[in-house]
């Protein structure tokens, strides 16, 4: 049964750390940006460790020339979301607010930091506002005149 991505092993997320940060590449240049001092014995662990990323679902293979190149099909937003959401499930009973709230207590947020949390919570009050207003809209449709 394959893992699911927020199962990536370390190693396999410094592998998908250099693809996000520098896209597509063929084996020798993840190695040795990984290693760079590297033996051939590290070129077999990233090569295993692309093989068991592919397989997870995480990264692409594209054979279409006579090097592969390797990217990755799993965003870093996609797999901090599956990690925060499986802490939130395992610590704080599916509840995100235990873990927002240590977030922004744990530390000194910039300005521009207060700036995004404040845009993103009146953001997602806009649009649950809306979808309250039509669900509203929707109910009143139904109701006989």
């Amino acid at each position: 049964m394959a893992r699911t991505p927020q199962d990536v092993t370390d190693a396999e997320l410094a592998v998908l750390q250099v693809l996000w940060d520098e896209g597509p590449l063929p084996i020798r240049r993840i190695t040795d940006t990984l290693y760079p001092s590297g033996k051939p014995a590290q070129y077999a662990t990233v090569q295993k460790l692309l093989e068991r990323l592919e397989a997870k679902g995480c990264v692409h293979r594209d054979r279409t020339a006579a090097i592969h190149v390797f990217s990755a099909t799993l965003g870093r937003a996609e797999l901090v979301g599956r990690r925060l959401q499986a802490v939130a499930e395992k610590l704080c009973g599916g509840s995100w607010t235990p873990l927002l709230t240590h977030l922004v207590q744990g530390r000194r947020l910039s300005d521009q930091d207060r700036h995004l949390l404040r845009q993103l919570i009146q953001d997602h009050s806009r649009h649950d506002r809306s979808r309250h207003d039509d669900s509203r809209k929707a109910r009143r449709g139904k109701e006989p005149s």
